[in-house]
């Protein structure tokens, strides 16, 4: 039996495509993980022993048996009573990773789910027949109960599946694919809807999305530096040697290469000025913490996708099956990185508005507000209104998810992690940081033009050169709706970063 496709957090998706692509060809061979899963739990169940979720309740209601000619009624029940969410859909982006998250972990052979259920799923991921997943109701614990119940109702013809932008039955969709209601069997709801699959999806949006964004940090603090006429000592190799947190390392890597050949930095060598504010001087450690928590949150997310996160737990051999109750669903784990990784993104937000406010506040010769005729002219004084109020939603949005937990089932299930809703805000912070730093790129851009003729390095030029392929310089104050998304999109996109890496060579 060939191994499992890892999955990689820098290439997720692409993983997940080799990973289905795998798991296909196995269920068509004779070793397949699922089908031998599938055997231990039969084998299990034909002993007569309780196995919960199996042959009994769920929950409170574990010590409840159920006959064997109600066990496929158990585990649809299980599905369209736990299908309680609420709220907007998640992105149909969100949706899609989750359904084949869904699958790699079924996939691993420790759940005994049947193979019918895996292979319509399997379908649905080929075919691109996306559940309506609701963002609310999930405690992160057991697993996203809620949110995987949606994800799970359109195989038994239930719920909404997307179809052209829309949420459409999934029965009709079913219909016209010539596809009847699958028939569940013992374990295969309670399978479906274990898991953190809803966790992980976003996390994983937010993580990658991350590492994009902790370069372009670099880019638009380095822009900031050299128009704020700052100094790079603070960013030498040496420095950096005596205090060696990787991250730190990286950013100040990322800015002195960022500089090289900036006709500015030699402008004022001798200047008076002794040092230059936290939010330029200390861009090493403030972005490097950062980048090392959501390492950490990465390494902690990469774990979590490449294993088995169902109850019970189908283990053993043939001869001898173990069905194990644990607590794999638990989604601590994330619940812990997405609350770091959330604090990580909101101090990027937090000290790019610190340096975009020094740009507007006359900082060494600039004019105020960026502008000549300040006065009939605001300027760039209302971008920064609008940086100070991302990050201060910011601050309520960091309160650590996981300190909350509140019992459910009878005080069965008497820790939770709330982890689903750490991984949604911690993405919500992610765009707030995005757009933040698009108005510090905006603001910086602005600022490097009042230093001509004197040109930066040739990293800062590029990235100043892709700021202006789309938003002009501005003498007098016009609306600033369509630079400020131009700004935003270039930071988000990766389109900054390019433009920089074209000169400097890859960043970190």
């Amino acid at each position: 039996m060939s191994a499992a496709v890892a999955l990689r957090i820098g290439r997720v998706d692409a993983d997940l495509d080799a990973s289905l692509a795998a798991l296909r060809t196995e269920l068509g061979g004779d070793e397949c993980r699922v089908r031998a899963s599938r055997q231990r739990l039969e084998t299990a169940l034909a002993s007569g022993d309780a196995l919960y979720g199996v042959n009994t309740g769920f929950g409170a209601l574990k010590s409840v048996r159920i006959g064997a000619e109600d066990l496929e009624a158990l585990q649809v029940n299980l599905l369209r009573s736990h299908a309680v969410g609420m709220g907007a859909p998640v992105a149909r982006s969100l949706s899609r990773r989750m359904l084949r998250l869904k699958v790699h972990a079924l996939g691993l052979g420790a759940s005994g789910v049947s193979v019918a259920v895996v292979e319509r799923l399997l379908w649905m991921a080929e075919n691109d027949v996306i559940p309506v997943v609701p963002s609310q109701g999930s405690l992160g614990a057991s697993g996203d109960l809620a949110p995987l119940a949606h994800l799970a109702l359109p195989l038994i013809g239930e719920g909404l599946v997307w179809e052209g932008g829309s949420p459409t039955p999934a029965a009709d969709v079913l219909a016209r694919h010539g596809l009847a209601p699958l028939a569940l069997g013992a374990k295969d709801g309670l399978a479906l809807i274990n898991g953190t699959q809803f966790m992980a999806a976003h996390l994983a949006e937010v993580v990658v999305r991350a590492q994009r964004l902790a370069t372009a940090a670099d880019i638009v603090a380095a822009i900031t530096l050299d128009a704020a006429r700052g100094s790079l000592r603070p960013f030498g190799e040496a420095v950096q040697g005596v205090r060696p947190h990787p991250g730190a390392i990286a950013a100040a890597a990322n800015v002195r290469a960022l500089l090289v050949g900036s006709e500015i930095l030699p402008s004022h060598e001798g200047c008076a000025k002794v040092q230059d504010p936290y939010s330029i001087r200390c861009v090493p450690p403030v972005h490097g913490a950062s980048r090392d928590a959501l390492a950490y949150a990465s390494g902690v997310l990469e774990i979590e996708v490449n294993s088995v996160t169902d109850n019970p737990l189908v283990l053993g051999t043939d001869r001898a099956p173990e069905i194990v109750s644990a607590g794999a669903f638990h989604g601590q784990p994330l619940a812990l990185a997405a609350d770091t990784a959330a604090i990580a993104l909101a101090e990027w937000a937090s000290v790019s508005e610190r340096r975009t406010y020094l740009l507007l506040d006359e900082h060494d010769g600039l004019p105020p507000f960026l502008v000549a005729a300040s006065g009939l002219n605001s300027g760039f004084m209302m971008p920064q209104y609008l940086a100070a109020a991302l990050v201060s939603e910011n601050k309520t949005l960091c309160h650590p998810a996981s300190v909350d937990s509140i019992p459910s089932s009878r005080n069965q299930e008497d820790h939770v992690s709330m982890g689903a809703w750490g991984a949604r805000k911690a993405l919500l912070v992610l765009e707030n940081a995005e757009r933040v730093l698009g108005v510090e790129a905006l603001c910086a851009a602005q600022a490097l033009e009042h230093r001509r003729p004197l040109r930066s390095g040739a990293g800062v030029e590029a990235a100043h050169a892709a700021l202006r392929q789309r938003i002009a310089p501005r003498d007098a104050d016009r609306a600033f709706s369509d630079d400020l998304e131009a700004a935003v999109d270039l930071v988000r996109s990766g389109a900054l970063v390019r433009a920089a890496e074209a000169e400097t060579g890859p960043l970190a």
